[in-house]
Formats: C-alpha cells, structure tokens, sequence
C-alpha cells in the first residue's frame, strides 16, 4: 500500500542498505581498435601538433585523421612522466568507485572501436509504423584505457542508435568528436584530466593540476576549446541535434539517410552561450521554447536561460540566492515557473582535504527547493523554500494546479544522498509527489514507489503541464537496471511492471507517442537491454498501455551496446527537417 501523504516536518524513513555490487569482468569479441589501448602506460607515444578551434559548421565525421603524428617532444615525454607518476605513486585507483577494473567491469566496458551502420536481426514481433525514426542513447565509453583513477561519469560520449524504417532496424555507434576526444585521438593516448576522479585530494589536485598546466604552457591542448565529454544525454531544438555535457557547450549532431551518425561541432548559438549548459534542458511540446540553466562553482552559483521555438537564446538571469555551488544537475518546468532544487551534493573542499572527490554530501545543509518565474528577467521574484530530506538529482515533470498558487513536482528523492559520487550501489531514490504552496510556504510529500527508481520518463508531450503516467528504471541496484515501471501519478501507485530477465539489465526507458494515440500512455517504450549470461544485447519495444508493458519487438543487435545514460527518439520526419537545416 502507497503511504498517506506527509507533511514536510515529518522525519525520513530510515534508509536500508543494499549489499555492495559484486562485478567481475568480461570478455569481449571486440578487437582492439588500436594497438596503443593496450600499452597505455609506455613514454613513446606520439604527440600532436595543436589541433584547430572547432567552429559550428566543421563537419568531423571520419575516426582517423590524415594528420602527421610527430615524434613526443621532451617536455611532452617529461609530462608523460610525472603523469604517470601520479597515477601509480601519488594518487593510484585504491577506491573501488575510481578502480578501473571495478568500474569498467561486465558490459559497463568500452567497446573498443565504432560501429558503422549494420543491419540487425528481428527476432521477435514486428516493429511499429511509429517508430520510424532514430533511437539514440548516450553514455561514456573511454577512448583509451584510463592510466589513473576512473569514474564512471569521466568516458568520453558515444552514441548508440537504432534507426528504424519500414520495419527494417540498423545500429550504428559513434563517438561524439568532441575537443577531447579530437585531441586525445591524434596524440594517441590520454591528455586531460579526468574531472570525477582526478582530484580526490589537495595533493592530487595540486600534481594534476600542474600537469595540465604543463600541457596548456606546452600547446598540447587549449582549454579555451572546451574539456566536455559531450556523455550525457542527447536534445533536439531550434531545428538541431545536440549531444550534451553539463561541462562544456553542447555538440551538435547530424543524422544521415542511411541511418550513420556525424557530429558537427561545439555550438554555441551565434555566440550567446559562452560557458556550459545542463544536459537536461526543458522543451515545452506546445511553444516550441527551451529552458536551462548552467552552475559552477563560482559565483553566481546557477544561472538560468531560455531559448525561442527558433532557438534564439534569450539573456543570462543569474540567481544569486543560491549562496553556496550546489551539484544541480536537472530542473523542472511549469507553464508559468522553473523549479530548481538546492540539495546537500555540492563542491565540499573538507572532504578533498581527507581524499575525498570535490563533489560530496554536506549532511548539516538543508534542502531547498527555488520557484522562478519562467519568463523571468532577473531573480528578484525568485522564492525559495526549505524541505529537509529532499535530496533530487533528476526531475521527472511539474505543472501549476488550477488554484494558481500551488505547484506538484514529481521526482526521484535520493534517500542515501552521501552514496551517490563513490557508492552507486548503496543508493535508493524514492519517487515522490511534492506539492508547493507558493503564497503559504506550505509543502505536502507523497511517496508514490518503496522500489529503487530513477531514469523516469514520460509522455513528453506533457511537458510541464499535468500528467499521469510516470515510467521508472528499477536499480538492482544502481547504476544497473533490472526493469522498468508504469506509476499513476493521480492514483498515487503503480499500474505496470516489465522485468527484464535473470542477469538481464536494461537502461533509462524512453517514451515515445502512437502516431495515432489519443490518450497519454499510447505509445511505446524503447530501451537497451543487454543479457550478462550470454554477453548479447538487445533493442526492445514495450506496449506502454499494458500492464504488463508487453513487449511487441526484439531486435537482437550485432554487437554488445555498454550500459550508458539517456536517450532520445528523433521521428523520421524530424531527420528530414535536420538534414535540410
């Protein structure tokens, strides 16, 4: 039975643990892509000449370059050194959230090379008329090896898409060409630091901070071109395709006719976008607008933004109320407001002091959630409001109720906050409804699911506005995904279940709309879906009206796609209107 619905003052429930995640690793058909992916830790690999600024229109499709390797110079071969030294000596990969052995374990490995657009096998159902069109899913999956501390957060992006046309299904798999993975690929080894797990202490800040100094001084890189992984996520507005990093500027992305995947450059929207912007940017379904934000560890600590149906982007509202840097990785919209939630992961210098990562808990801060108004032109109406035990990371939907004071958020709320940068299998969100009186300060919370949930999706149609049907990836335990399910937001329980299978594990599920559908929840939800025991990964389309989220089509896909994060559905009349934009 789903609990009553509790008022804020309540206390927590307590927080059961989850046994550790037990991984070991795999073995793979894949052939190195390389030969230097397996001699990482050798001195005489081949430096770079300074690679140009990419711009919005430079096309870098092809993997290998024309370009010239030279020779590493000394004081490449110096840093070389040292770099290795830190990794080994200084600051070697003790923890296992940092060990690349444990993290790139079972299908969380790279696949060592890129897939070009390959037929795959139908082996169950047919494939739905409304799926024409692209899936596309990003997550990390590191270039080479890594020589040091690891963090699953730290791969560079490649994307994994099924596209779909008159029932046939190809799979293609490309990295995001970033800045990073350009420079990197033509030096033939790692080159900059890795942002999750590199400064885990003042002394390994310090050493990889002087290293990457080094490289800048030496023009083996420019930072002025971005660091960003681009492994996030993936958004489609103002008439393009971006892969998204909430550490750089978003890439965007081209799809060809025959389903292949090219990335066009860093974007930065005619010069307004200057700095990093979220990879959970809010699309309203029915104005066409896009809403963001960006945060940082020096003030202002968020900045909001918006762009028109056109993708013009509109100024910078800095909000500098939130007085201290908050790990705000998603927001919500409603018709009227953004929803920002200020929780206790953020920038904690004391705990680099003792080793530990630059983002962790703060147990003393309390929680917050800010209301803006959406067509804000500066905070000053910005309202925020305490909710002790109210930790989100991802938002799932918000809309205004009809008494225009109160505002319901629906989001995973974290319950073990403290394990979410090191221990991701000790972590437990909870789905809740929040409901915010914004004139009273009044705020109500209804647990909806005790399961282990986040990944949730809906319709996106319904955007911002009231819906009903939330769809959750279930941990067991996090990061890994045993199955998805259906809630009824308005009845407060869950109306579906799908689970994948003994030692099968899926990802974020993705909603996308019946052509012909009328009602909210007709449609289908795609996901990947990878089986451990026979070391096979899948595409599946779940009926998302049944109760038992049926599943209507399997295509067994030609080679292992690695676990990774969100995805998209790009219509196949909306590939034709980016390969004329």
């Amino acid at each position: 039975m789903v609990p009553k619905p509790i008022i804020i003052t309540s206390k927590q429930p307590p927080t059961t643990p989850i046994p550790p995640l037990n991984i070991s690793s795999i073995k793979t058909k894949e052939k190195p892509q390389i030969s230097q992916t397996q001699t990482l830790k050798t001195t005489t690999t081949k430096t770079l000449p300074t690679p140009p600024k990419t711009t919005n229109t430079t096309t870098t499709h092809n993997l290998k370059t024309t370009t010239k390797k030279q020779e590493p110079s000394f004081p490449s071969l110096l840093i070389n050194t040292f770099d290795d030294i830190i990794n080994n000596f200084i600051d070697p990969p003790i923890k296992p959230s940092v060990d690349p052995r444990h993290v790139l374990s079972q299908n969380f490995s790279p696949v060592l090379n890129e897939l070009p657009p390959t037929q795959c096998e139908i082996i169950n159902g047919t494939l739905p008329p409304s799926l024409n069109g692209a899936y596309i899913r990003n997550g990390p999956n590191p270039q080479f090896l890594p020589r040091g501390p690891y963090h699953l957060f730290d791969g560079d992006g490649m994307l994994h898409a099924v596209t779909i046309s008159n029932g046939k299904a190809t799979l293609c798999s490309r990295y995001v060409k970033t800045y990073k993975y350009k420079t990197e690929n033509e030096a033939g080894y790692p080159l900059f630091p890795n942002v999750f797990s590199g400064f885990n202490s003042l002394i390994a800040s310090a050493a990889r901070g002087s290293v990457t100094a080094a490289r800048v001084i030496t023009g083996q890189y420019n930072l002025s071109n971005g660091i960003g992984l681009a492994n996030t996520s993936l958004a489609l507005f103002g008439n393009r395709l971006f892969a998204l990093g909430e550490s750089d500027l978003p890439y965007e992305i081209k799809l060809t006719e025959n389903g292949d995947i090219e990335t066009v450059g860093r974007y930065d929207f005619d010069g307004k976008l200057s700095m990093s912007m979220t990879a959970h940017p809010k699309i309203d379904g029915e104005t066409g607008e896009t809403f963001a934000f960006r945060y940082g560890p020096i003030p202002p600590f968020l900045t909001y933004f918006r762009f028109d149906s056109n993708g013009v982007k509109h100024n910078d509202v800095p909000v500098f109320s939130m007085t201290r840097p908050s790990f705000l990785h998603d927001f919500a919209i409603t018709k009227k407001y953004a929803v920002f939630a200020d929780i206790q992961l953020g920038m904690n210098p004391l705990e680099m002091i003792s080793g530990g990562p630059p983002v962790g808990s703060d147990p003393s801060k309390i929680p917050r959630i800010g209301i803006l108004p959406r067509y804000a032109n500066d905070e000053s109406k910005i309202k925020w409001f305490d909710v002790p035990g109210f930790n989100i990371v991802h938002a799932i939907n918000a809309w205004d109720e009809e008494d225009g004071k109160t505002i319901t958020l629906i989001a995973p709320n974290v319950l073990s906050i403290e394990h979410t940068m090191e221990r991701l299998e000790l972590v437990h969100a909870m789905i809740e409804k929040v409901k915010i009186n914004i004139e009273t300060g009044i705020i109500s919370r209804q647990p909806l699911s005790a399961r282990n949930l986040d990944f949730a999706v809906l319709n996106p149609k319904f955007q911002g506005k009231r819906s009903r049907f939330v769809y959750a990836a279930i941990g067991n335990p996090m990061p890994k995904i045993s199955g998805v399910v259906k809630i009824d937001v308005l009845k407060g329980e869950e109306v579906g279940c799908r689970m994948y299978g003994e030692g099968c594990f899926g990802g974020e599920p993705f909603f996308v709309a019946n052509e012909d559908g009328v009602e909210e929840d007709d449609g289908y939800l795609v996901s990947y879906v990878h089986d451990e025991k026979k070391g096979e990964s899948r595409f599946i389309v779940m009926d998302a009206k049944s109760p038992e989220l049926e599943i209507v089509a399997e295509v067994k896909l030609p080679r292992r796609v690695p676990y990774g994060f969100h995805g998209l559905f790009v219509s196949e009349s909306d590939m034709r209107k980016l390969s004329v934009s």
